[in-house]
């Protein structure tokens, strides 16, 4: 569990400003042509597969954490370049989501703030932002069930294999994800019945909980934030 909320977290970090910039960029500044042709190219990178993604964080991401930190803090499998490379990926379902909330938002209240001498800045962050929370919050959980499913990214980058501290605190070292062990259990030769067979259900029924827990909350936050227009 700690590993999965630590690749994620690192994954959210890297995804939400990112998405959340691209998303107001695309919304509020850029012109029809370049969000013609951006918007679906983001859409196109959500449909990247993820193997060729995790070779890319075992490849490049790692070597240059390596050559930023030094050989002896970054090993090869660690969980900061296989959690930079999760954040990428669902960095075009934040911004595609996103930037659908807030180009939702009616063009009365854009004209209303222009009108009463706001500029265009003040409109994205205090007009259109808030009005669009409720899609945002969606998108952004969208973003943390997809980082936490991860498997083939976190597989090949940080290594599959437990931490050696418990909790899994340093991003510099080798971790297995809920989704990862899940994989590795089912892939190995665990008898019917053994204690491994059965922890495939244990760790799966977390995931399960985790992720509607988080879904619930999502929900108040929507209902509680949503506009009327």
């Amino acid at each position: 569990l700690n590993s999965t909320l630590l690749i994620t977290a690192i994954a959210l970090g890297i995804a939400v400003p990112l998405g959340l910039a691209t998303a107001i960029y695309l919304s509020e500044f850029a012109r029809p042509r370049v969000r013609r042709t951006v918007k679906p190219f983001l859409e196109l990178l959500a449909g990247v597969p993820t193997v060729v993604l995790g070779y890319f964080a075992l490849t490049f991401m790692t070597p240059v954490l390596r050559s930023v930190f030094g050989v002896d803090v970054v090993p090869i499998f660690n969980a900061a370049s296989a959690g930079i490379v999760v954040g990428i990926l669902i960095v075009p379902t934040i911004a595609s989501i996103a930037e659908d909330a807030m180009s939702a938002v009616p063009r009365a209240l854009r004209e209303g703030a222009y009108g009463l001498g706001a500029a265009r800045q003040q409109v994205a962050l205090k007009i259109v932002f808030p009005a669009a929370l409720s899609g945002i919050v969606a998108a952004i959980i969208l973003g943390f069930g997809r980082a936490v499913g991860e498997t083939l990214i976190v597989s090949l980058a940080a290594g599959n294999l437990p931490p050696a501290d418990l909790p899994a605190l340093d991003p510099f070292q080798q971790v297995q994800t809920m989704t990862a062990y899940i994989t590795q259990a089912v892939g190995g030769e665990s008898s019917r019945g053994s204690v491994t067979y059965q922890s495939i259900f244990a760790v799966g029924a977390l995931l399960f909980v985790l992720t509607f827990l988080v879904n619930l909350i999502a929900l108040r936050i929507v209902r509680r934030f949503r506009e009327e227009y």
